[in-house]
């Protein structure tokens, strides 16, 4: 597990890039990259910061809306495909089978997942678990890697 501080949001919004960029690199280099990502934290925390940053820097050049009522937000980009999932208003696990939801954590997608719990035994495992904190100073992210490819990423942060 690595700690990060993030004195604002536009610290949250690079952190996430870095993430990114990691990612982009594995994928140009045709090596498996980290598909699934968990983000946990209270309200307010940093989540949806976190996705609009990570989103836009694989180049996605509009707004990044928070998917709080559509629970999915797509995004087509040029070498990946993002699915930004907030689960937060889900009131069963089960309805996730009913949108389908195995369908969207195929190969060459990358899952952005805030509120996973609201998914437990329905979601798959992630490669890496972000928890924003709030702090005095801004907040913290703290990341956990799940798989084998979550491990390289957290060994190249």
């Amino acid at each position: 597990m690595k700690t990060i501080d993030l004195v604002n949001e536009e610290a949250t919004e690079r952190f996430a890039a870095q993430i990114a960029k990691i990612i982009s690199q594995q994928a140009a280099n045709r090596q498996r990259s980290v598909q699934t990502i968990y983000l946990r934290g209270d309200l307010g925390a940093g989540k949806t910061t976190f996705s609009r940053g990570f989103i836009q820097a694989l180049g996605h050049q509009g707004a990044v809306k928070s998917p709080t009522y559509t629970l999915v937000e797509p995004y087509e980009l040029a070498t990946f495909r993002i699915y930004h999932f907030d689960l937060y208003r889900l009131a069963d696990p089960e309805e996730l089978e009913y949108m389908g939801i195995r369908d969207y954590f195929g190969d060459g997608a990358i899952c952005l997942v805030e509120w996973p719990e609201r998914g437990v035994g329905i979601l798959p495992a992630a490669d890496i678990v972000i928890t924003l904190r709030p702090t005095n100073s801004g907040r913290t992210a703290e990341i956990e890697a799940y798989s084998a490819i979550g491990e390289v990423l957290l060994n190249e942060l």
